[in-house]
């Protein structure tokens, strides 16, 4: 039980080292939430894909991932357009701010919006599979029988991270409810994902 809780314990401090650090997911994360936009379906999104790619590492798939390279760097270049046109579409809202902050609940296409963007974000990114699934998995096998339970603690840091993140989010509404400081929020995210964008491109 002692090396259960270990192996658990340990999944879940390397696994939210790996996703506190700011980038593009955490970044859309924070302003879905600060806007009350999708949250759940944006947190639901990213802790069930980080789950899903944690246990392809643990299971193994990295490895045989490994083998195409051409693949990850078709992603790389993908991921990085896509996050060159996100950074700029912000760019562009702090060159043109709207009224502030809007929290009146979303419609429907909102909600598709931010389903199709988070999905984008998610997948999109390789790094996200580098982390969870070579990185992880690497870890997790050194773990022996106990690496699925090294997975279970590393797929539970995901979930608490993205649930406080985008729920928390909501704390800075007062903040943000002014259209300079919503300016502010947008040029953080325009920088994150244009830079992070540009990593992809020539990484690729």
């Amino acid at each position: 039980m002692n090396h259960a809780l270990t192996a658990a314990a340990a999944g879940f401090g390397t696994g939210l080292s790996l996703i506190v650090a700011i980038g593009a997911q955490n970044a859309f994360v924070l302003r879905q939430g600060v806007r009350r936009d999708a949250v759940l379906a944006v947190v639901g999104i990213c802790a069930l894909s980080d789950a899903l790619l944690i246990a392809l590492g643990v299971g193994g798939v990295g490895a045989v991932v490994a083998a195409w390279p051409g693949a990850v760097r078709a992603v790389g270049l993908v991921g990085g357009a896509f996050l060159l046109c996100y950074g700029a579409l912000a760019a562009r809202r702090v060159l043109r701010p709207g009224t502030g902050l809007r929290t009146e609940g979303e419609s429907a296409g909102s909600r598709r919006r931010a389903v199709l963007t988070c999905l984008a974000m998610t997948w999109l990114n390789p790094h996200v599979y580098l982390d969870t699934v070579f990185l992880l998995g690497s870890l997790a096998a050194d773990r022996g029988p106990l690496r699925w339970t090294f997975g279970l603690g590393a797929a539970l840091a995901s979930l608490c991270w993205f649930a406080a993140l985008g729920f928390g989010a909501r704390l800075l509404g007062r903040l943000l409810a002014s259209p300079a400081a919503w300016r502010v929020l947008d040029g953080l995210v325009a920088v994150t994902m244009l830079a992070l964008g540009v990593m992809l491109m020539a990484g690729s």
